[in-house]
């Protein structure tokens, strides 16, 4: 895993207004193994179906991370202890959800990096539905597949390219 805090990229990127960089509010809580990780985005737009999200968990991730816009929802969980596993054992460095997840134990032991809005024990109903590979809107700000995501202990930044400490 590359070393990196996100304080210190914030610190060198702290003037840039080009939208090339952006550090995401901290509203979102760790759920998975690690908390600690980064990678290239990939993307799923879906509202309380998590078909999109289980056929991407249950592809191989190389290393990427899988950034889920599920409208901010609080009333069905977009991914529990199963997908999570499956996330661990295909590659996926991490996962960022806007909206809810569930088996908070399960989910402690996955190897790979969890941030969810909230949690709940109720889960979806598969219907099919949802998009991937599109932009999508996390905190009213756009991510797009192929920039790259950091996340630690202090919170979430975004670049549109691979970002390096000095």
């Amino acid at each position: 895993m590359i070393r990196f805090s996100t304080c210190d990229f914030c610190d060198l990127h702290k003037s840039n207004s080009s939208g090339e960089f952006l550090a995401l509010p901290g509203v979102h809580r760790s759920y998975g193994g690690r908390q600690r990780f980064a990678g290239p985005i990939a993307t799923v737009r879906c509202f309380e179906d998590n078909s999109r999200v289980k056929e991407a968990v249950e592809s191989a991730g190389q290393g990427r991370v899988l950034v889920v816009d599920g409208g901010g929802s609080l009333r069905r969980a977009l991914l529990g202890g199963n997908l999570a596993a499956a996330a661990a054992n295909n590659g996926w460095a991490g996962l960022l959800i806007e909206g809810c997840v569930r088996d908070l134990a399960e989910l402690a032991q996955a190897q790979t990096g969890i941030l969810a809005l909230g949690h709940c024990p109720m889960p979806t109903e598969r219907k099919d539905q949802g998009l991937a590979g599109l932009p999508v809107q996390i905190q009213g700000h756009w991510l797009r597949p192929g920039d790259w995501l950091y996340a630690d202990e202090d919170g979430v930044v975004v670049s549109t390219q691979a970002l390096h400490l000095g």
